[in-house]
């Protein structure tokens, strides 16, 4: 059962900014009623008071997603409020540049719990109200390198990997069951225009900037409205992911010198330096407060 979007209650983590807040802004101007989360608690004062500008209902929950008990009061104060939730999208996340070696433990494990266990407790929240009644969308945001590794992104590439399996799992469970009107989507983007690599943690001593070819915030957060109507197993954002995911399949060894070229080319730059950061891993920062990051267009 899908419920029309102008129907629907929905809940989205990582909603500040970039695909979380573009996602977001897009389903309430379709009348959706949204319950936001993320860490930057005015930040989402603003996004739920733009979702109703736009038409739809609008909730801020500040929630830390590493705390399973913040995680399960977002849901709490959403049933409270609605007395439901049609679709859990889990959305935060954070990245991490550097060599295995030079990225320190501490910084590798938020990210995994970040990333990873985040989406575990969101899982573990929307499926229990899911199978109490009977229907619901779960929603993924992996990403391409869910399909293939990538140089100086050991943990990202790592948890997306575990995102996915984890995704298969629960839709096998819900199909084991025979539970058809629950379904659980991955979604896999390819580089998309948000501040996620303004707010990185970087160990390469040089600068982060997205990869080509970058593709619209606008474009993914339509691709969430459209699983939403009509859910998917798995679904790419751009198609430089797809072709990636192909060539990998077919020539993995050839694939995987070719990303490792594109990556550190493209993913860092050769002529800018960066000081050692822990970006916004465990503590929110104040760039980068918007939808977009600035970089399409970019080289």
């Amino acid at each position: 059962m899908v419920k029309p979007i102008n129907e629907s209650v929905i809940v989205i983590t990582g909603a500040s900014s970039g695909m979380g807040r573009a996602t977001a802004l897009e389903l309430a101007r379709r009348g959706a009623s949204m319950v936001v989360a993320a860490r930057r608690a005015s930040l989402l004062e603003d996004v739920a008071a733009e979702c109703q500008k736009l038409g739809g209902q609008g909730m801020a929950v500040p929630a830390d997603v590493t705390n399973e008990a913040a995680v399960q009061n977002l849901a709490q104060q959403t049933l409270a409020r609605f007395g439901r939730f049609d679709v859990w999208i889990n959305n935060a996340g954070v990245a991490a540049f550097g060599r295995f070696e030079d990225i320190p433990s501490e910084v590798f494990n938020r990210l995994i719990e970040t990333n990873f266990l985040g989406y575990v407790y969101g899982a573990r929240a929307a499926m229990k109200q899911f199978y109490a009644q009977g229907y619901g969308i779960l929603i993924n945001n992996a990403s391409m390198d869910s399909q293939m590794g990538a140089p100086y992104l050991s943990a990202y590439a790592a948890s997306k990997f575990a995102i996915r399996g984890f995704s298969e799992c629960l839709r096998e469970e819900a199909e084991a069951l025979d539970k058809m009107d629950i379904q659980v989507c991955t979604i896999m983007p390819a580089t998309i225009d948000t501040p996620l690599f303004q707010h990185a943690a970087n160990y390469t001593g040089r600068a982060v900037k997205a990869l080509p070819p970058v593709y619209d915030v606008e474009t993914a957060a339509k691709t969430f409205v459209k699983l939403i109507e009509h859910p998917q197993r798995e679904v790419f954002v751009g198609s430089a992911g797809r072709m990636m995911s192909t060539l990998h399949a077919v020539a993995p060894g050839a694939a995987e010198q070719m990303y490792a070229k594109q990556v550190d080319k493209g993913h860092l730059s050769t002529d800018q330096g960066s000081p050692t950061t822990a970006g916004n891993l465990f503590e929110p920062v104040l760039e980068g407060a918007s939808a977009s990051g600035g970089w399409k267009g970019t080289k």
